[in-house]
């Protein structure tokens, strides 16, 4: 299934694994403190004269080990052989630790097999599942096995004639007795845990892989459509028809290019697209700054809604600042071949009618209304005036004052409509009138 994905999606998978290793890392950091911290706390009831205590060294391995693993996750992913080799050296530690405990009570080597550490290895097993890989999970539980298996053989083997083996349980429970059946109980209960995991890890990496790819494919979305729309999507109880749209109260802005289809003739096709898109950077920038959705880009014009406003300043204000701060952005930078550029903005407000508009297979989401056509009306109208910026009189009520300078430019007569609208011109609250 891997082989047949992109590989951007491959590199975001594989930027998740390495998350998860580094996760394991630290988990199995955590793992050997609580030994460590247990072993320090707990009576020390091995006899005095013992000679070599091997379970702290054991323990300082294991932490040695552990920082290891820690500096290698930190460096990516590490290659599979890596991870093998992990496992491998985990579950050999925590099975070293155990049959060092003998040694260290001086009792014969059944003591260890019933020894409560040998829990663990549970943990072991079950942090192979933090990488959805159902490989590692099995090989962790083979390992684990494999493992008990060859703990049981050492027993029976150091017994020499087989005398520590016995049916009782009851003996077995009281005594340093070996009871196979138990023992097997504790292999097959092994085997069953890490058969269980595997089958959840197998259908788990593909609900993985489906977020990923929808996580990607959402992301490249926001690219098209409105970051907010974008993410409304996420949740949305129903899938975007066409039709699906609410009335709101909104600030629209139509900013357009002055002089740029002349400017063009003069560009080479790579210059004019590389042109707009610093300009559309620019824009962008000052629109998000305010909480303003680019709804679309038409050539070298764009179409924004302002809808909510920020904490500080009505959606209305938010589109005058955002205005003001492009054109004052466009004043400091220069573009291909030294080119300066200039915008015409048309701001007005009204009700909207946003929503998704298509067919049944292709959608886009747009605003509507008779305030959406004024804007676009009054970014034409600044050719009239010299200016470039215009607002309605519904804008500037919703400004206040000393938000800018407001120049009363009468009522005009706009394009498709019998109404007359009041317009004024605006320029920052500092500047000179």
């Amino acid at each position: 299934m891997l082989a047949e994905l992109p590989p951007r999606i491959l590199r975001e998978i594989e930027r998740q694994q390495a998350d998860s290793e580094r996760l394991i890392a630290w988990i199995q950091m955590l793992v050997v403190l609580v030994f460590g911290v247990l072993y320090l706390l707990s009576p020390k009831t091995f006899p005095e004269d013992a000679t070599f205590v091997p379970v702290p060294w054991v323990l300082l391995f294991y932490l040695m080990f552990t920082l290891l693993q820690l500096q290698v996750s930190r460096a990516g992913l590490p290659p599979d052989w890596a991870i093998y080799l992990s496992v491998l050296g985990n579950i050999g530690l925590l099975y070293l630790l155990i049959w060092s405990f003998h040694l260290q009570y001086m009792q014969p080597p059944s003591f260890y097999l019933k020894a409560p550490t040998l829990l663990y290895i549970f943990i072991f097993i079950a942090l192979r599942t933090l990488r959805f890989e159902v490989r590692f999970v099995l090989f962790a539980g083979l390992c684990a096995s494999l493992g008990w298996l060859a703990m049981i053989f050492y027993v029976y083997q150091a017994s020499g004639t087989g005398e520590t083996v016995t049916r009782d349980y009851v003996e077995y429970m009281t005594s340093n007795r070996m009871l196979f059946g138990a023992e097997f109980d504790k292999i097959i209960t092994i085997i069953i845990v890490t058969l269980v995991l595997a089958a959840a890890i197998y259908r788990a990496k593909r609900l993985l892989v489906e977020s990923i790819i929808e996580t990607t494919i959402a992301d490249d979305l926001s690219h098209f459509v409105p970051r907010p729309v974008a993410d409304s999507l996420a949740i949305a109880p129903e899938e975007p028809q066409s039709g699906h749209a609410r009335l709101t109260v909104a600030t629209i802005m139509f900013i357009d290019i002055e002089g740029f289809t002349t400017l063009s003739e003069h560009l080479e096709p790579d210059e004019v697209i590389a042109t707009l898109n610093r300009f559309f950077g620019i824009v962008e920038t000052e629109i998000e700054r305010y909480n303003g959705i680019i709804n679309q880009f038409q050539g070298d014009a764009v179409l924004v809604s302002f809808e909510s406003g920020t904490s500080d300043h009505t959606p209305a204000e938010c589109a005058v600042l955002s205005a003001l701060n492009i054109q004052t952005r466009l004043k400091d930078s220069t573009f291909i071949n030294n080119v300066r550029l200039k915008c015409r903005v048309g701001i007005n407000t009204g009700h909207v009618v946003n929503g998704y508009i298509g067919s049944s297979s292709r959608l886009i989401y747009t605003v509507h209304s008779d305030a959406v056509n004024i804007a676009a009306r009054l970014e034409q109208q600044n050719k009239v005036f010299g200016t470039y910026i215009l607002v309605t009189e519904a804008t500037k009520k919703e400004c206040r004052p000393k938000l800018a300078h407001f120049d009363m430019k009468g009522l005009i007569a706009l394009k498709g409509r019998s109404r007359c609208v009041q317009v004024y011109s605006v320029k920052p609250a500092n500047a000179d009138h």
